[in-house]
C-alpha cells in the first residue's frame, strides 16, 4: 500500500483548536464560523433567545454550548430536547412536567426538561417539528416566564434560557401556517446561521485530522500517523451531504480499516470516492498540466445555482428544492458567491433587503 505523506501532519499535530465547549471541541479557522462565535460572545451574558439555523451536522449543539459556556449560566444545567424525536402526545408532558394522576400511568409527579434546566439553558434542538398547540405554550413561557405542569393548575415561575435550532426554513413554514409567525420572532431576537461543510472546504482536512487523532486514541491505533495526500483531496473533493456528523462517521470507518501507516482514499467510503469528483458527462479530460480541483468543483457548483435559478426564474425557494438545499441556505451560498440575484422573485420578497439570514 502507498506510503504518502500525510498532507496535515502527525496524528499528534495541534489542532486549529476555535473554542473548546462542554460538548466539544469546534474545529477550523472559517471566517463564518469564527464570526458566528463572535456574536455568540456578545450576547451571551444576556438572556435573549437564540436561533442557530443550518443544516444537519453543521454542528449547531456545539454552537449552543459555546453560547451556554459563555453565559452567566454556565454552572448551571445545559438540556438539549429534540422536538422531532418526543411523540407529540407526550411531548407537552417531557417539557413542562406532570403531576401525579395527571394521567394513566402518572403514579408519581415529575419534573419536566423546563425544570431540569432551570437557571440554565434550553436547547429546542429541530424546534420546527413543535406541534401548533405546542408552539403556543412555549410562546407563554417567554412572555410570562411561567408555565403549568400537566394535570396542575398551579403555575411554575421559569428562569430558562431558551435557545432553539433548526436545518427548516422557518419563514417558509410560517408562511404555510405550519408555524407561528409571532413565536418565530420571538425565537428569533439573534440569528446565527452555520454554513454546510461543503462551504468550509478549507477547514476539512483539520476537521478530518482532530477525528483521526480522537478516533485513534479511542481504539488505540498507535500505528497511524496521519492522512495521506491522495485521502486529503478526496475528502475537500466531496460534498458533504451530511455536513461534519458524517465526516466522523467516514474518519471513524477509516481508521478501523485502514492497514496504516496512513489512512488511504481506499479506506474512505466508497460514496466519498464516487461523489468527490462532479458526473463525468459535466467534466472534460484532465489537462496535462493538471486542474486546481477546488476551483473546478466551485465553477461547477456555481454553474449548478445559476442552473436552478434560471430554470425557476429566479425563484430561490424553488431553486433550493432543485438542488436539495434548504431556502436559507442558498440565500447564504448566493451571498458568498457573489451571485445574488436582482430579479424579484413572485412573491416579491426579492425586492427586500434579506432578514438576517
Amino acid at each position: 500500500m502507498p506510503t504518502t505523506p500525510p498532507a496535515g501532519g502527525p496524528v499528534d499535530a495541534v489542532s486549529p483548536l476555535l473554542r473548546l465547549t462542554s460538548r466539544g471541541a469546534i474545529i477550523g479557522q472559517d471566517a463564518v464560523i469564527r464570526q458566528a462565535l463572535v456574536t455568540l460572545d456578545r450576547v451571551a451574558r444576556s438572556s435573549c433567545t437564540v436561533l442557530i439555523t443550518g443544516e444537519t451536522g453543521t454542528g449547531k449543539e456545539l454552537a449552543v454550548a459555546a453560547l451556554h459556556d459563555a453565559s452567566p449560566r454556565a454552572k448551571r444545567p445545559l438540556v438539549a430536547v429534540n422536538c422531532g424525536a418526543i411523540p407529540e402526545n407526550l411531548i407537552e408532558s417531557e417539557l413542562f412536567g406532570h403531576a401525579k394522576g395527571a394521567f394513566t400511568g402518572a403514579h408519581a409527579a415529575r419534573p419536566g426538561w423546563f425544570a431540569k434546566a432551570e437557571g440554565g439553558t434550553l436547547f429546542l434542538d429541530e424546534v420546527g417539528e413543535l406541534p401548533l398547540a405546542m408552539q403556543v405554550k412555549i410562546l407563554r413561557v417567554l412572555q410570562q416566564k411561567e408555565y403549568a405542569p400537566v394535570g396542575d393548575s398551579h403555575l411554575v415561575r421559569s428562569d430558562v434560557r431558551i435557545v432553539a435550532a433548526t436545518n427548516r426554513d422557518l419563514e417558509a413554514l410560517v408562511a404555510s401556517g405550519q408555524f407561528r409567525e409571532d413565536l418565530y420572532y420571538r425565537l428569533n431576537v439573534v440569528h446565527v446561521h452555520l454554513p454546510p461543510l461543503r462551504e468550509r472546504r478549507d477547514d476539512i482536512e483539520a476537521l478530518a485530522g482532530h477525528f483521526l487523532r480522537t478516533t485513534c486514541a479511542e481504539l488505540e491505533r498507535h500505528d497511524l500517523v496521519g492522512l495521506s495526500a491522495d485521502a486529503v483531496a478526496c475528502l475537500k473533493a466531496h460534498a458533504w451531504p451530511g455536513n461534519i456528523r458524517t465526516l466522523s462517521n467516514a474518519i471513524e470507518r477509516a481508521v478501523l480499516l485502514s492497514t496504516g501507516p496512513y489512512v488511504e482514499p481506499e479506506d474512505l467510503p466508497p460514496s466519498v470516492l464516487r461523489a468527490s469528483m462532479p458526473p463525468p458527462a459535466a467534466s472534460s479530460a484532465l489537462p496535462d498540466d493538471g486542474i486546481d480541483l477546488r476551483v473546478a468543483i466551485q465553477e461547477y457548483e456555481n454553474n449548478m445555482i445559476r442552473q436552478a435559478l434560471d430554470r425557476t426564474g429566479g425563484n430561490r425557494t424553488r431553486a433550493a428544492q432543485l438542488l436539495g438545499l434548504q431556502r436559507t441556505t442558498l440565500v447564504e451560498m448566493l451571498k458568498r458567491k457573489g451571485l445574488m440575484q436582482r430579479k424579484s422573485e413572485p412573491n416579491g420578497r426579492g425586492s427586500r433587503p434579506p432578514s438576517g439570514r
